[in-house]
């Protein structure tokens, strides 16, 4: 049988040329979390199915490549359902391995624990240019850290490292808190079950704009009224601290006390004490999708790319029942994607980027024992970047 010579649809072959620029954008990044205190780690590419799936990953959790059981395990004639022959996959992402790996081995670990990873991820989505089914990311997490300090080291990371790679290009980050979301739409009327829907609506603010926001909302059989006081709200609302602070003020009865002020002292932080020039603003209308965040959410956006190159967000609660404990408290994420375009990364190196490729930068042996991750295994603050 003759040899087939292109990869499995999805994935690529990297040339020596496209190497060099590889390494050469990994080691400024990891440089320059390195200088933020952050330690590598590894976890493994396969994950236990249950983990995989425990309903905090989104539309990953469609995405898995699942692994079949091996040996004995596997029995075809008494299969009922996926689970009967399914044990493991490849992560999808590196933070839900995070959050075992910190269960196992928090006991050995310093808190803070400040943690750097670097490994491919796996994803059966449809190809398309620039995005394929295995890609690289690069995380930098903090766990045991409650307080704002962390978004800020994070933001402040972020953009450094940015303006390493691409010290040409301007970029902006915009922000805003899940708690936010979730008081605007209760303020105007919207159903609390059903917020998830009416932000997967707002999501699209970029593609459809606000006017098609709202007839898609209508559409969607939410009252006229609700719809129409959430057009006026997201139409009224200022992008500096001080415009954080006026909706604090108008969403007071339905919006956590502090929320308001928290996020806004975040951005008077991060652009008092940063390394770069970069703009950072409001935005009411950014959502992430990812199911685990819960607080702060960002997202970077850099001149000559399409999209945000960089975004991620804040957890407080825990990645379902078998990971109780593991993610308990707070976690961020941000995630790094940049397309190559033919550009040059940075002074120091002398070659240019050729073809398409997504960085995002805003994660077994048949005798193992299947153990439970126990409650309270970690400490009140997580916070993740991607």
């Amino acid at each position: 049988m003759a040899l087939k010579k292109k990869p499995v649809t999805g994935m690529k072959d990297i040339l020596p040329g496209e190497m060099e620029i590889r390494d050469y954008v990994l080691n400024i990044i990891k440089d320059t979390y390195r200088g933020y205190g952050f330690s590598a780690i590894e976890t493994p590419c396969v994950e236990h199915i249950e983990n995989l799936t425990s309903k905090q990953g989104g539309d990953n959790e469609k995405l898995i490549f699942k692994i079949l059981k091996r040996g004995e395990k596997l029995n075809l004639e008494t299969a009922k359902e996926e689970a009967d022959l399914v044990d493991g996959g490849l992560r999808y992402d590196l933070t839900l391995p995070l959050s075992r790996y910190y269960s196992n081995n928090s006991a050995n670990l310093p808190s803070p624990f400040k943690a750097l990873q670097v490994g491919s991820v796996w994803r059966a989505d449809r190809p398309q240019k620039g995005r394929f089914r295995q890609f690289v990311q690069c995380d930098i997490d903090i766990l045991g850290d409650a307080t704002s300090l962390a978004e800020i080291e994070l933001i402040t990371a972020t953009t450094t490292a940015l303006s390493r790679i691409c010290p040409d290009n301007s970029f902006t980050v915009r922000i805003n808190d899940r708690e936010l979301l979730k008081a605007m739409a209760s303020y105007c009327g919207f159903p609390e079950d059903d917020c998830d829907k009416v932000f997967i609506t707002l999501d699209k603010m970029d593609k459809i704009g606000l006017d098609g926001v709202a007839a898609e909302l209508l559409e969607l059989g939410y009252a006229a009224e609700s719809v129409e006081k959430y057009k006026a709200l997201l139409d009224s609302v200022k992008t500096d601290a001080d415009g954080v602070r006026a909706l604090g003020e108008t969403l007071k009865g339905v919006l956590k006390e502090g929320t308001a002020e928290g996020l806004a002292e975040i951005m008077e932080t991060v652009s008092s004490i940063a390394e770069v020039k970069f703009g950072i603003e409001f935005d009411p209308t950014l959502v992430r999708g990812m199911g685990y965040y819960t607080g702060t959410i960002f997202e970077v956006s850099m001149e000559g790319f399409g999209g945000s190159v960089a975004g991620g967000g804040r957890c407080n609660h825990s990645f379902g029942q078998r990971l109780q404990g593991a993610c308990g408290g707070r976690k961020e994420g941000v995630s790094l994607r940049e397309e190559h375009r033919s550009r040059k990364v940075s002074p120091g190196f002398k070659g240019s980027f050729r073809g398409e490729k997504s960085w995002r930068t805003g994660s077994g042996s048949p005798d193992e024992q299947e153990q439970e991750i126990p409650e309270g295994a970690a400490p009140e603050g997580w916070l993740h970047r991607v």
